[in-house]
């Protein structure tokens, strides 16, 4: 037998698959397994894609102090890395269960299996997601077995040291069936794509036009913030307020399928559709929103012009019975939030039901078509986006998405304040340096800000004008400092008399604490 044709058997003669051939079969099963998967689902639900439900899912279940800890060190970032990282781990273990292969192909197989079991199990779990949405990760599970066996045969004939026997028959035909894979999943892919992009909410959205206001928020005036000083503008452009939620995927929501549910301890059971609350006198208010996750000096807080309807209303026509205590609201893709109903009914406190952000349609990612907006409250327990499901119930009956996780049921957003000129570890002139940045107390006001360098005497910074209690305020001051390493320290006082604390307290379970200190250098 020539060199060309030696083969590599196992104990009982069976040809042994080479290595990089074994290797390719899983890889390329596992390409095959999610492309169809993600073809199903674009006949039912992008959720249904069993990689991004897997993804849901692994949101789900990671600890608060793990997902904390994401939401700091990424920020937006935060779903990509889980995704990539997500990825990277499937591709290594499907190589490595198509090593295990190269005697029989039944470890493989098995390991496809598993694959799909999780998917279905991931997907079964959704809470957006009809029955019929466990077809995808089904499909995709078939899919994975089915090419996986056949590359698995075709690589039968090609050695482990991927030398050429057979005229170099056998590799090119495990080559072309890779490559028929490879072809065959790019389509199923692209085509699921497609079909994700027919209830595509853009061009919804692009049809809702402006939305006027019967009632105009007060004008924004010159001196609400020191923009050419280093605060940031006082109205957060929308490309730039800030995003945390658990969304892997933007839901894609069209005006036309919209409907708000409103039950539970009411008189009357209420549906919405859009042009319900489209039609009714709209109000524009200002609001500065803020993210539990906001670490102390974090840029989890902006500022924007909502436009919506008063939530007082909806509540009210539905008539809310005694006892109640909580308003969950429930988004599209199945995260729960939950407020409580003083909040949601105290008009002096302004909740709306928002349709519009700065002048347009909310964004996508914002929350479109419709989004709670609590003045006052932490995001996770005032702010739900895609909102579809608004539920009067008590504390005891429901307990939202945070909540479960130990968050705290209450969350007043914290008086804090932050540093935002000159820049950590910035190197600046010596002498007189400018130090700028932002205060907020919602629902409050801020009365106060002082600053310190090195410890030294607090000293009043200028303060902006206050648009409202419920947003944030810009200051800012001058300093005489000499060349060298100094801290600059910042400290706020709101119009109830509270000066916020020193003590550095984490996120959790209700928000952080602490005085923003941030260093620099002068020469």
């Amino acid at each position: 037998m020539g060199a060309t044709e030696t083969t590599v058997t196992g104990p009982s003669g069976r040809r042994k698959v080479g290595l990089v051939a074994a290797a390719l079969a899983g890889v390329l099963a596992l390409l095959a397994a999610l492309a169809v998967g993600h073809l199903a689902a674009g006949f039912i639900s992008v959720s249904a894609s069993p990689y991004l439900a897997v993804g849901n899912g692994a949101i789900d279940l990671t600890p608060v102090g793990l997902k904390d800890y994401a939401v700091r060190t990424f920020g937006t970032h935060d779903k990509l890395v889980l995704l990539s990282g997500m990825a990277a781990v499937l591709v290594v273990v499907a190589a490595l269960a198509g090593i295990a292969s190269r005697r029989s192909p039944w470890p493989g197989t098995a390991v496809i299996a598993l694959f799909g079991l999780i998917g279905v199990v991931a997907v079964v779990a959704r809470p957006d997601l009809r029955p019929v949405a466990i077809v995808a990760p089904l499909a995709s599970l078939g899919a994975g077995v089915v090419v996986f066996r056949l590359l698995h045969r075709a690589a039968r004939t090609w050695d482990a040291q991927g030398t050429l026997r057979r005229k170099g028959q056998s590799r090119r035909s495990f080559l072309v069936t890779g490559a028929g894979v490879v072809a065959g999943s790019l389509a199923a892919g692209v085509g699921g794509q497609l079909l994700v992009s027919t209830r595509d909410a853009a061009a919804s959205r692009a049809a809702v036009g402006r939305l006027v206001p019967a009632r105009t928020a007060p004008p924004i005036p010159a001196d609400a913030d020191f923009e050419k000083l280093g605060t940031p503008p006082f109205l957060t452009p929308n490309s730039k307020f800030y995003r945390v939620d658990t969304a892997l995927t933007v839901p894609q929501l069209r005006t036309e399928d919209w409907s708000l549910r409103v039950h539970g301890m009411v008189d009357r059971e209420k549906r919405y559709r859009y042009s319900d609350i489209r039609d009714r006198p709209l109000v524009e208010r200002t609001i500065t929103m803020t993210c539990v996750s906001n670490e102390v000096g974090g840029a989890y807080v902006s500022t924007a012009n909502f436009v919506g309807v008063e939530l007082a209303d909806l509540l009210e026509e539905a008539g809310i019975r005694p006892g109640a205590e909580q308003l969950f609201s429930s988004s599209v893709d199945g995260w729960t939030s939950g407020t409580p109903i003083t909040g949601a009914l105290d008009r002096d406190r302004g909740a709306m039901l928002a349709l519009g952000m700065n002048g347009e349609p909310l964004p996508l990612e914002h929350g479109f078509p419709a989004r709670l907006v609590v003045p006052g409250l932490y995001g996770y327990v005032s702010a739900t986006k895609w909102l579809v499901d608004l539920e009067v119930t008590t504390w005891r009956a429901r307990q939202a998405y945070w909540l479960r996780r130990g968050w705290a049921e209450k969350a007043p957003i914290k008086t804090e304040s932050r540093i935002d000129t000159p820049l950590g570890f910035q190197t600046v002139p010596a002498g007189t340096v400018r130090v700028a940045g932002v205060a907020w107390a919602q629902h409050t006001g801020i009365d106060k800000v002082e600053v310190r360098v090195d410890n030294g005497p607090w000293q009043p910074a200028t303060l902006s004008t206050q648009v409202t209690v419920d947003t944030w305020r810009m200051w800012w001051t001058q300093l005489e400092v000499p060349p060298g390493l100094h801290q600059v320290t910042c400290r706020a006082t709101d119009r109830s008399g509270y000066t916020q604390t020193q003590e550095r307290v984490g996120t959790v379970p209700d928000g952080a604490t602490g005085w923003h200190t941030i260093s620099f250098t002068t020469k």
